[in-house]
């Protein structure tokens, strides 16, 4: 059996399928295909690993660079506090402490800022908002000249007999 291409056994070049029609995936392909798929899982935990640690340096770094901050402030402050002017302007703001050789003076009942009355409703305000507004007005002065009139065991004293008692203690 011998076929036009003149040579026993070979095949004919002529019958074979276009190699368009051929599969495209051989074995070395596949092979290869295999090969990179195990090479890709094979790098990717380190990959993530790495990454990990990269995104943990930067922690560290911003958390030591955090640390520098405090300790330079910490150690400013050190150095005010080993002053001994510092220590002493402190003592005198904030405990109210005196040098032996400063006379140091205390208001024991500074005197307040008046109060501000507080705001009557505007003239185009509704009119329940303006008489509750004077009955608050009302209570707070009642209440004011109700103070003023109790004598200091809390009875209301009257004028005659608070100076006649002031009068018989001094005779």
């Amino acid at each position: 059996m011998t076929g036009p291409a003149g040579g026993r056994g070979r095949p004919d070049l002529g019958l074979q399928p276009p190699p368009s029609a051929r599969s495209r995936l051989t074995s070395r392909a596949a092979v290869l295909a295999v090969v990179l798929c195990a090479i890709a899982l094979s790098l990717a935990y380190p990959v993530r690993e790495y990454i990990a640690q990269r995104r943990q340096i930067d922690q560290l770094e911003a958390q030591r660079q955090a640390i520098d901050l405090r300790l330079s402030q910490l150690q400013q402050q050190q150095q005010r506090l080993s002053s001994n002017a510092y220590v002493e302007q402190q003592a005198q703001d904030r405990l109210h402490m005196c040098l032996p050789k400063h006379k140091c003076y205390v208001i024991i009942n500074p005197p307040r800022p008046a109060a501000k009355a507080p705001a009557s409703p505007a003239p185009g305000a509704p009119w329940y908002a303006r008489v509750w507004s004077s009955v608050q007005q009302a209570d707070k002065a009642r209440s004011g000249t109700a103070a003023a009139g109790k004598s200091a065991s809390g009875k209301p004293a009257s004028g005659h007999a608070a100076a006649g008692q002031g009068e018989a203690g001094s005779k």
